[in-house]
């Protein structure tokens, strides 16, 4: 069991430990001994980070901590987390280092690392820089502490990598789209690499203030941009998250379409091109049937990972595959990226607009989902209601009541701290009593155990 790292690295409310700008700095010096574990020659590390205001402060710690043990660090500002991944590869660096909470609002943040491969870390890993965040490691000598140096040019190389990715000689002229960035790390990057390939672009959430990422915004709030795209006669809204690593679409009419109809719809594509490897799509286990059904229908294999694209990108490099993502934007091309990239994710949609010329309301319904239900509810720090024996009899009920129909799913978020109660079924009222009834016992539960004082 990981203390610090989650689902996707070490996240929480900024100023409440384990985010604090104290546990950074020990962070910092944890990870860069870890990978500085050779002596002599260079050792660097690029830190990208998203608009967040803590983000200042974290930098200063991770790069204290880091430079205290011989890395130089590469500071990239404000750039999309797969910026970062693809920084690290090209500089030639021993790690990447990401500041941000992602989707979470603005009082959130984490911080996520990258090897010197470009990809996330693995479990073990992470278990191993633990063991030295809590054992403490040794300073370099003062003659190799290390430097601390700005690019300033790392989210033009993003766009260009980005924009690299699609087929040669394609433009957007004539299309309008609806860009939400979230007040995120894209504000910059996105509008201007689709105005570059000729798009009419009219932009949301480009106006970052330190607090107001992801507030009302971006992939995990469209509704401001599915109204601005029936407003504005757009043919199509993209909507990234803060650090744009995941991408949910809206088509010309505003229904919005999540990263399970992009899957279904890139998948096809790549397969009739021969481009898909092994015929075969990664996806977690909250996509939905009617994806896996879809595929199959078109002689394609969908295959299952836990959540996290982190996860899903292990199950790539490990068979081979180059496609893969979740239902939450999370769209991983592995032939351009070593992590989910909203705005990549949404060109190659722009693009297939372009070469068909289907609207995007075609292209956005590749399948009927089955219909599904996803209820959070939260607990606090420390309680483990998931234990409790009423939830677990509740979650048997359930699995029974569902058998044969559908499927239940109840897991703890690894980036917030809830519980994900997701059932899938045909029949309306069985799925919402079936989640209802989960959550009311977890619920319960909750209250019963407070957490530890």
């Amino acid at each position: 069991m990981r203390k610090f790292f989650g689902t996707d690295g070490v996240r929480g409310t900024a100023n409440i430990h384990p985010m604090t700008a104290e546990m950074a700095l020990r962070i910092g010096a944890a990870v860069g001994r870890y990978f500085r574990r050779e002596a002599g020659g260079v050792h660097r590390v690029v830190i990208g980070k998203d608009t967040r205001l803590s983000g200042y402060m974290f930098e200063n710690a991770l790069t204290a901590g880091l430079t205290s043990t011989g890395m130089n660090v590469l500071l990239l500002g404000p750039v999309p987390t797969p910026a970062v991944g693809l920084m690290t590869r090209s500089m030639r660096a021993d790690l990447g280092v990401m500041i941000s909470a992602s989707h979470n609002p603005a009082q959130d943040n984490g911080i996520k690392f990258f090897g010197p491969d470009g990809f996330k870390l693995s479990d073990q890993a992470e278990l191993e820089i633990e063991a030295l965040i809590e054992n403490g490691v040794a300073p370099a000598q003062p003659q190799n502490i290390g430097r601390a140096k700005r690019i300033d040019d790392a989210r033009f190389r993003y766009g260009e990598r980005v924009k690299s990715s699609l087929p040669r000689g394609i433009r957007l002229d004539g299309l309008k789209v609806v860009l939400d960035c979230a007040n995120g790390a894209a504000h910059r990057i996105a509008p201007e690499v689709l105005w570059e390939l000729g798009a009419d672009v009219v932009p949301l959430g480009i106006a970052p203030d330190g607090v107001n990422i992801n507030h009302d915004c971006g992939s995990t709030k469209p509704e401001a941009a599915a109204a601005t795209v029936v407003a504005h006669r757009a043919d199509v809204g993209i909507c990234l998250d803060g650090d744009a690593d995941r991408v949910i679409l809206i088509d010309e009419n505003g229904q919005v379409a999540d990263g399970d109809q992009l899957m279904a719809l890139l998948a096809g594509r790549w397969a009739k091109a021969d481009l898909l490897a092994q015929n075969t799509l990664v996806a977690t286990v909250m996509s939905n049937l009617g994806l896996e059904r879809c595929l199959e229908a078109q002689g394609l294999k969908l295959a299952r990972t836990a959540v996290g694209d982190r996860y899903v990108v292990e199950e790539m490099r490990a068979k081979g595959y180059n496609l893969g993502g979740e239902q939450s934007g999370h769209i991983v091309m592995s032939d351009h990226a070593t992590t989910g990239d909203g705005l990549m994710a949404g060109l190659h949609m722009l693009a297939a607009m372009v070469e068909t010329g289907e609207k995007a309301s075609q292209l956005l319904n590749q399948f009927t989902p089955v219909p599904q239900l996803l209820k959070n509810t939260r607990f606090e720090r420390g309680q483990t209601p998931l234990e409790d024996a009423a939830v677990q009899q509740a979650i048997s009920a359930a699995e029974q009541a569902l058998n044969g129909q559908g499927r239940l799913l109840i897991r703890k978020s690894g980036t917030e701290p809830l519980i994900r109660v997701m059932a899938e079924c045909e029949d309306a009222v069985l799925l919402e009593q079936t989640v209802d009834q989960v959550v009311a016992a977890v619920e319960a539960a909750t209250k019963k155990n407070p957490a530890p004082a």
